[in-house]
């Protein structure tokens, strides 16, 4: 196996929010570069549900009818793209992404890194490692990892530090693959001002935040104050629900993704299962366009 290059890692990476790692494969791989702020962002698809019972040729082919070419492909789904791959179907799979216009934006795991066992955190980290091994063989550019929760009787504190030093270890090791540690916002840890404890402590810069567009972004100060928490550690992907679910601002989201000219994908994670899943693709990216649209002209 042959360890990526600077150059590679530049190339395949989308980057630490708008000062840290380069936007390299985003606008060149859709040609849609632009100069306007928010102008190199574009909108991609985790295999949540929307995705989840897709074998790989299919996934890819509805990608490519809908123009949605980014995804984040989620462990145990039909795809099978898994750690227990062997390195001809890795070589597959890579290739497979090579031959078509969609893009492998990363692997999301289900790694966490709260376990109050010691060995139990070991696994995690040794897995995560896996994935990272994985990511790389088959051409993806990171890695969506969790925080995840506090455990009774043990110290918050204690618990986002832990949480912090263990992202520290695999973001060292994700950037010698060139693949970028993704902190999914989520479970108990999901408000944004803990999210910012634990990234002081994971000062790594190959860990971002991947933002996932949750009910508790809305708390306290409301969502410009949390997002401003993050805003220079954000990661590759931000999640969000089809954007005319109600109860979110999602203008107001796109809004400040442009206004700190995001260079990464917004990815859908959405549930359930539509009729027609390449006409709900294509409405979401219609909306999305839309929207940044607004915020540009704002």
């Amino acid at each position: 196996m042959t360890r990526p290059t600077r150059r590679d890692f530049l190339k395949t990476s989308a980057g630490l929010g708008a000062a840290a790692l380069a936007a390299g494969v985003l606008p060149r791989a859709l040609g849609a570069e632009s100069a306007a702020p928010g102008g190199q962002m574009a909108i991609g698809l985790v295999t949540y549900q929307w995705g989840k019972d897709w074998d790989l040729p299919t996934l890819i082919g509805n990608c490519e009818k809908s123009k949605v070419l980014g995804v984040e492909l989620r462990t145990t789904h039909a795809h099978g793209v898994e750690p227990k791959l062997t390195a001809p179907q890795r070589v597959e799979v890579k290739k497979r992404f090579a031959d078509s216009p969609a893009i492998l934006v990363g692997l999301g795991s289900n790694e966490r890194f709260d376990h109050p066992d010691p060995k139990a955190l070991a696994r995690a980290i040794e897995a995560t490692k896996a994935y990272v091994r994985l990511g790389h063989d088959v051409g993806g550019s990171g890695v969506k990892v969790k925080p995840n929760s506090f455990h009774k009787g043990v110290d918050h504190r204690k618990t986002i530090e832990q949480i912090g030093k263990a992202l520290n270890v695999v973001g060292a090791f994700g950037a010698d693959f060139g693949q970028q540690i993704r902190l999914e916002v989520h479970g108990s840890c999901a408000e944004l001002p803990t999210m910012k404890q634990i990234m002081d402590v994971a000062d790594h810069p190959n860990v971002g935040v991947c933002w996932n567009s949750n009910a508790p972004d809305l708390k306290g100060e409301g969502l410009e104050h949390n997002f401003n928490l993050v805003k220079d550690r954000l990661g590759a992907t931000t999640h969000i629900r089809p954007l005319e679910t109600p109860g979110y601002p999602w203008q107001e989201l796109i809004n400040l993704l442009v206004k700190v000219d995001y260079r990464g994908w917004v990815m859908l994670e959405a549930g359930g299962a539509p009729k027609d899943p390449i006409a709900a693709l294509v409405h979401e990216r219609e909306l999305f366009a839309k929207m940044v649209a607004k915020a540009q002209g704002a």
